[in-house]
């Protein structure tokens, strides 16, 4: 049986030579070898680290790691992943095509000098790592180090127990009832923001190009700030606006800041602040700049509470209420709930809009269901729920879906073993490293047997036997599924499962639907840039690394689909 350690590590090894020099003295050996004393250590020396490199590089990871008995890539595979990292590809991509060409049941080692880790591609491990076992495994630290500054120690970076106490705590935030309260908030938004663009349109004419992934930060800036803060940040009104300004230096993709990234994961934040460069001193002052600005909200609500008491059911006043946390704790879930509140769904929105940007049939499909639904838009007719009817819109549901699940907002993240563990029934060590790719798991062919990678709605909508149309014409009677035909949602990762799961999922699609809803009554568009120039990109979320630019053409009144 292989050992379950490593017996080897380079203060053992250059013992070890040591040993061997003395033993190699005291034998007849030293009167042949044609070697002084100094030259006999040096070659020793020598020799073993030779051996060292050769087990730790190949030796112990493939044949005596306690983890070598599940499948790897061929070494060619793995040298091509090195070799890709210099060319355009979307974070997520090179581990899903190491897994289409490496025969698994879930678990893939991926094996290196910096250790070994286990890539998971399919449903089962999936379910033991975040249900069965969600705390026996952690965010790497050096990950939860980086995203500290733009996230606070909130739900996305705290474990165990106090995790379990924010979980509780902010969850009646979240409740199905109050995100369909705040349907009508969201749609009041999203129509301001079509009433922006056609003034700029109408200033510029028609057929202009627009960068809508801005567009779409700010809208959902204005949004969070009213569900978490109780505060309207006028976002859209005010294109300076300093959150604006400091989240898209922060969140904007860029070779320096994945150096930056890349460089603090390995060596630490604290080392590579110390270099002289500009994305450092740029990271720490945006940072900064969010969190004194979170820091004069609470502030504020706080002292209205006091002042004027508080019915409100922002995440700020409910946490504020509670009495369960100091005023730097305040800052901290409302940093996570800020970033990722705005985040997730600006960045959906805009590879929504990308991908319909392309299929002008798909696009004219979603406006003629809209049309039949809402017919008044953008006004509503009196008692009209419009949380009901977005949620059963099948086409709707369908594109919003299916970007979720090609453009997962983190497209990895990694765990490590806190304890000695088990994934499904496998001994895993403390330490352990486990990589979880939404980008693959959304995409692999084992888990979606049916074009796997290309955009399809149609997935995500059930054929329900027929009714007969307004025109007197029999038609096929669709609803939602929130399946995608696969059998197990553990397929679908974008928001993760189990403890550790996203808690603002249900806030996310309400926004999308409600902002993509909006946008495809008042414009039809095409792609405005060239289209090998739209690549996902980013070094915590994924974004297009070029901006999403479009072609707008407003469009006065309903358009008969």
């Amino acid at each position: 049986m292989p050992p379950t350690g490593n017996p080897f590590n380079f203060a053992r090894i250059t013992l070890l030579a040591l040993v061997e020099v003395l033993i190699v003295k005291k034998t007849s050996y030293r009167h042949v070898l044609p070697f002084s004393t100094t030259s006999l250590v040096l070659a020793i020396l020598a020799i073993n680290y030779v051996f060292f490199l050769a087990w730790k590089l190949y030796l112990y990871p493939v044949y005596f790691h306690p983890l070598s008995k599940f499948p790897a890539p061929k070494v060619v595979d793995l040298w091509r992943v090195l070799a890709r990292f210099r060319g355009k590809v979307p974070p997520g991509q090179l581990l899903l095509e190491l897994a289409e060409r490496t025969p698994n049941d879930g678990i893939i080692i991926l094996q290196g000098g910096f250790g070994t880790s286990m890539l998971i591609t399919k449903p089962a491990p999936l379910a033991d790592i975040l249900v069965h076992h969600p705390y026996d495994f952690v965010k790497h630290d050096a990950i939860r180090n980086f995203l500290r500054p733009i996230l606070g120690d909130g739900l996305v970076i705290v474990e165990g127990e106090q995790h379990k106490f924010l979980r509780k705590n902010t969850q009646p935030a979240f409740k199905f009832g109050h995100i369909k309260e705040l349907y009508p908030t969201m749609w009041t938004k999203a129509i301001e923001m079509n009433h922006v663009l056609k003034e700029e349109l109408r200033e510029k004419g028609n057929d202009t190009s627009v960068e809508i992934n801005a567009w779409a930060g700010k809208v959902t800036l204005d949004i969070i700030g009213i569900a978490a803060f109780g505060r309207d940040f006028r976002v859209l009104e005010r294109p300076d606006h300093p959150l604006v300004k400091n989240y898209a230096d922060l969140l904007e993709p860029g070779p320096a800041k994945f150096a930056y990234f890349f460089l603090t994961l390995t060596l630490s934040r604290k080392f590579v602040d110390l270099f002289p460069w500009e994305i450092s001193r740029r990271f720490n002052r945006t940072t900064s700049n969010i969190r004194r600005i979170c820091a004069e909200l609470v502030r504020e609500r706080k002292a209205e509470i006091e002042k004027l008491g508080d019915d409100q059911f922002d995440i700020l006043s409910l946490l504020i209420r509670s009495n369960n946390f100091s005023e730097a704790e305040l800052v901290d879930q409302l940093l996570t709930f800020l970033a990722a509140g705005h985040e997730t769904t600006s960045s959906a929105f805009t590879w929504a809009v990308y991908r319909l940007a392309q299929d002008g049939e798909m696009q004219s499909t979603l406006r003629s269901e809209l049309i039949r639904a809402l017919p008044d838009f953008p006004r509503f007719a009196p008692g009209q729920d419009i949380a009901s009817i977005l949620e059963h819109l099948p086409y709707l549901n369908g594109v919003m879906n299916e970007t979720l699940r090609l453009y997962p907002t983190v497209p990895m993240t990694v765990r490590t073993a806190t304890c000695d563990t088990t994934v499904l029934g496998h001994p895993i060590k403390k330490g352990t490293e486990i990589m979880i790719s939404p980008w693959l798991i959304n995409r692999y062919s084992d888990n979606w047997p049916s074009a796997s990678t290309e955009f399809k709605p149609e997935r995500w909508i059930d054929q329900e036997g027929t009714h007969i149309a307004e025109d007197g014409t029999e038609q096929p009677t669709q609803k939602p599924n929130n399946t995608g035909g696969v059998t197990s949602n553990y397929a679908q990762m974008t928001f993760l499962h189990g403890p550790r799961s996203c808690i603002g999922q249900g806030f996310a699609k309400a926004e999308l639907r409600c902002l993509l809803a909006a946008f495809v009554l008042a414009f039809e568009w095409e792609l405005g840039m060239d289209e090998k120039d739209v690549m996902p990109d980013g070094v915590i979320t994924i974004k297009p690394n070029n901006g999403m630019h479009l072609i707008l053409r407003s469009l006065h009144g309903h358009q008969k689909g």
